[in-house]
């Protein structure tokens, strides 16, 4: 370390700061720590990826590794053990490192690799939520969420723990990083961490029932040749009581395998159905770009990436370059999706309601419904 600038003392220059805080005490270790790992790295010829600076790349041949760098936490897959070898050495002598083999846990996320593909899933996590909370026991439900209910602020009900109800939330959606089925669920009780009232409680622990009963689903990646995007885009009109916003849900597939989800509510309020599905597939679209300008530096390309929305007049108005009294009050941001119809970048399709797999991340549904959208999702038992 050197002395800090302007500062001077009569006995001498030579002399340092002595540190009493370690490095990951200070402000600026995150970033001091990437700097570092980004200049050790690319120095083994390892390539970072221009749209997310934590994934690396390294190329020799037909033999490939990538490098996902998480904090201080490192995943590695390749496709030769030998260069797995070489890039283990490599880093052993840069770094203090410990090689925890194959991967099995991550981060939270059980993984488990066969010959079929690669399940993920957070079923440890799950029964220690269920023991936390005090819900082992008792009966179990089909659904995350009933049909017949509709939540609201309930201004009349009763109070119930604030610190447990955020606690009980939180942790959920943590979960929802393997568990798409309940994302819709705990985002829609996520609306109430304020005031929370016994109605929202009660959604609540619905919820843990149904995590009861299938604690080991997780997320399956099947192993097959098909490499290319699509995405659904859904809206429930008008589903919110208290502001009457819609709720966007959306789904981005990578062939058979589900990567990207979400499940969010509208800022404003939309003036017909059409308007509505129109600002989810907005919502769609830019995540789909961003993902093929990410495959784009893997030499990846993809043309006319398909959306799959069942609202015909949202189709339309996404494919009508002309403004007219349904559209001129459409917030010019949305019109987004309409530039990127007429490059043409992306592709708007028709899908039946029975086939809208982003169903799930926007209403409650039928338990038939809902267990076959979750199994055309890729979230099944383990």
């Amino acid at each position: 370390m050197k002395q800090p600038e302007g500062f001077s003392s009569s006995k001498g220059e030579q002399l340092v700061c002595k540190l009493n805080k370690s490095i990951y005490g200070l402000k600026q270790a995150s970033r001091q720590w990437y700097f570092k790992f980004h200049e050790v790295i690319t120095s083994f010829v390892f390539e970072e990826n221009i749209m997310d600076e934590c994934i690396y790349r390294k190329v020799n041949g037909s033999k490939i590794c990538f490098l996902v760098l998480y904090v201080d936490d490192i995943l590695l897959a390749t496709n030769d053990k030998g260069l797995l070898y070489e890039v283990k050495q490599f880093l052993s002598k840069n770094f203090d490192m410990k090689d925890m083999g194959e991967l099995n846990f991550f981060l939270g996320l059980q993984i488990k690799q066969c010959q079929e593909g690669i399940y993920i899933s957070q079923s440890k996590y799950t029964k220690e939520l269920l023991k936390k909370f005090g819900i082992e026991e008792g009966r179990t439900v089909s659904t995350p969420m009933a049909t017949n209910i509709k939540i609201d602020k309930d201004e009349k009900g009763k109070f119930v723990d604030e610190s447990k109800y955020r606690g009980m939330i939180g942790s959920l959606l943590y979960l929802t990083a393997s568990r798409l089925d309940i994302l819709h669920a705990v985002c829609l009780c996520a609306r109430f961490l304020s005031n929370p009232k016994e109605s929202h409680m009660s959604a609540v622990k619905r919820i843990f029932r149904y995590l009861k009963g299938t604690i080991q689903y997780g997320l399956f990646y099947p192993k097959n040749e098909n490499f290319y995007l699509k995405g659904y885009s859904d809206s429930d009109y008008a589903g919110n009581i208290d502001d009457r916003k819609s709720t966007s849900g959306s789904c981005q597939f990578i062939g058979d395998c589900l990567v990207s989800w979400f499940s969010k509510k509208q800022n404003c309020v939309s003036l017909s159905t059409a308007e509505a599905e129109y600002i989810s597939a907005t919502f769609c679209c830019t995540q789909l770009l961003w993902m093929k300008q990410t495959l784009a530096d893997y030499k990846c390309s993809f043309k006319n990436v398909p959306i799959f929305c069942d609202n015909i007049s949202a189709i339309n108005i996404a494919q009508n370059p002309i403004h007219h009294n349904r559209t001129k009050h459409i917030e010019i941001r949305h019109h987004f999706l309409r530039d990127c119809v007429s490059k043409p970048k992306i592709e708007i399709s028709f899908v039946p309601s029975q086939d809208q797999l982003a169903d799930i991340f926007t209403k409650p549904l039928s338990s038939e419904t809902f267990a076959s959208i979750r199994a055309r999702l890729g979230i099944m038992h383990i």
